[in-house]
């Protein structure tokens, strides 16, 4: 799915003996079919990102009708993170095998349910910090292959020259996500309470599971997966053992831990440190600038490494220059931020971080 090449000597590839005969090879999806799946994958992520949301959106209003501490707000919060970190590759392992739309359409068919049920667990006759933290931990679980999956999809279905349109438009779509939840969400938590922000996107999610089994498969022909060929038990073992050791392997592992650690600090306390800090200010202020930033900005990061590639710009350094943005540049904005600045400036600081991060994103499209 990824190239060696960019990360990897020459040396360290496999010579792997596949005939012809053995290796399955994949058909990329007609131009009409995957201007549509791109639709779809688009909107599925953003109603991932909707669904992943809801609950830090929802967090201060839930934690002062069950009187959760702060330490127990992010317990429930980090639930979501235990469940994420265990299926990432063996979501990325079962898109290979049987392909990445049947395992997405299955994991969504999950996190939707456990999305719009999730009102309905606090009436159970169990603590709510209790039934909380399972659901976002089960949420996580599933929502851990989607990833994996686009990936997957991508590297199957798409022609090699549109990958990384493709890529930039599902990173679209996590920050409409974003938007709409943000947005939509603080404005239905002020008028109603928060149980309808988890029914809603749980019922478009189910929509969309809808669209795409019964409406979508229906005019869609067929399509063999790509399966990888299989390698001997000690030539997977030897491929494993380079790619894990390899230096540029561990430094991108490294700066993705970091990288994660910061991003989706933000997305989880940002809500709560907005209306703790500035009481007064209206959510969907501090709940969509910041995202909309990150769209402008997330097509601006894609255009650019796109380009210096094209004039002569090797793939390495591109990719060195973006994680730079991401995690240096917005690094000092972040840190301003703690210098208790007024609203607009703390709204144009959190904007700064959030839109830079998403250079991150450019290096996986360049990877793909």
């Amino acid at each position: 799915m990824l190239s060696c090449e960019p990360l990897l000597k020459s040396d360290c590839v496999l010579d792997v003996n596949v005939t012809k005969n053995e290796e399955t090879k994949s058909q990329p999806w007609p131009r009409s079919l995957a201007r549509t799946w791109t639709t779809m994958l688009l909107l599925v992520t953003c109603l991932l990102y909707c669904a992943r949301m809801a609950m830090p959106v929802c967090a201060v209003t839930m934690a002062t009708q069950f009187s959760w501490s702060k330490t127990e707000s992010g317990v429930v919060m980090s639930g979501f993170f235990w469940g994420y970190c265990f299926t990432q590759v063996l979501g990325g392992h079962a898109s290979d095998r049987i392909g990445g739309e049947r395992v997405l359409l299955w994991s969504t068919t999950a996190w939707a349910f456990i999305t719009a049920v999730t009102p309905v667990l606090v009436r159970l006759n169990v603590s709510p910090l209790v039934t909380m933290t399972i659901a976002r931990f089960l949420m996580g679980l599933f929502q851990g292959v989607h990833y994996p999956c686009l990936a997957s999809v991508c590297a199957q279905r798409v022609e090699e020259g549109q990958r990384g349109f493709m890529m930039s438009v599902m990173g679209c779509g996590s920050h409409l996500g974003l938007l709409a939840v943000g947005g939509a969400g603080s404005v239905i938590l002020e008028l109603y309470s928060w149980e309808p922000v988890f029914e809603i996107v749980g019922f478009f999610s189910f929509l969309w599971v809808f669209s795409v089994k019964y409406l979508l498969k229906a005019i869609m022909p067929e399509m063999p997966s790509n399966h990888a060929p299989k390698l001997s038990q000690q030539q997977s073992a030897s491929f494993w053992l380079k790619l894990c050791t390899e230096p540029a392997v561990l430094s991108m592992v490294f700066a993705h831990i970091c990288f994660s650690g910061s991003s989706y600090t933000l997305i989880s306390w940002l809500p709560t440190f907005f209306k703790e800090t500035y009481p007064h200010a209206q959510g969907w202020v501090f709940n969509v600038v910041p995202w909309i930033v990150a769209i402008v900005l997330s097509l601006i990061g894609g255009s650019l490494s796109s380009y210096l590639i094209k004039i002569g710009y090797s793939t390495t350094t591109v990719r060195k220059m973006m994680q730079f943005c991401s995690m240096g540049i917005s690094g000092v904005f972040l840190l301003m931020l703690c210098r208790n600045p007024s609203f607009s400036s703390a709204v144009a600081l959190v904007s700064a971080v959030v839109g830079l991060s998403t250079f991150n994103s450019r290096q996986e499209q360049i990877l793909i």
